[in-house]
């Protein structure tokens, strides 16, 4: 064989591999946005249930957490695409899924407040036409708990 033989093979192996390399590198991306986004939810989640269980009455404590969440997603530089709408939810003695109630228990019982965070985070910037069922955006959400004082009066 002569050299001629060969001549462009390196043109057709780069023309295969470039479109899987391509494809790589957007399900990196992909991961790692994912990654990032629940990783400051799980940040966000914890900040507004801490800042809800030192509050007095279930009104305050939702503004309070909503306040805590926002920060924590704007310092991790996460938007999400569908707004940032905490859900509430409590447990106290009697009472197993009621936030409002939790904070009307009486002082001395264990009580608990949930906040959970749903975030869609948006992939349209590193998506691929080519690479069918890629998804454009993903929901993800975090929660956490945190313990009302039992012996700080509420209202």
């Amino acid at each position: 064989m002569t050299r001629t033989a060969e001549r462009g093979s390196v043109s057709i192996e780069v023309a295969v591999l470039a479109p899987a390399f391509i494809a790589l590198m957007v399900l990196a991306g992909v991961v790692g946005r994912s990654a990032v986004a629940a990783e400051a939810l799980e940040a966000a989640a914890h900040d507004a249930a801490r800042a809800a269980s030192i509050s007095r009455n279930s009104d305050v404590a939702k503004e309070e957490a909503r306040e805590a969440a926002q920060k924590q997603l704007d310092w991790h530089g996460l938007a999400c695409a569908n707004g940032l709408d905490p859900e509430f939810t409590g447990k106290s003695p009697g009472n197993e899924s009621s936030f409002d109630k939790a904070f009307s228990s009486t002082v001395g019982t264990n009580a608990t407040v949930t906040v959970t965070i749903s975030c869609r985070v948006s992939f349209k910037d590193i998506t691929l036409d080519i690479l069918p069922g890629m998804e454009s955006e993903r929901l993800i959400s975090a929660q956490f708990t945190s313990p009302l004082d039992r012996y700080r009066s509420r209202q």
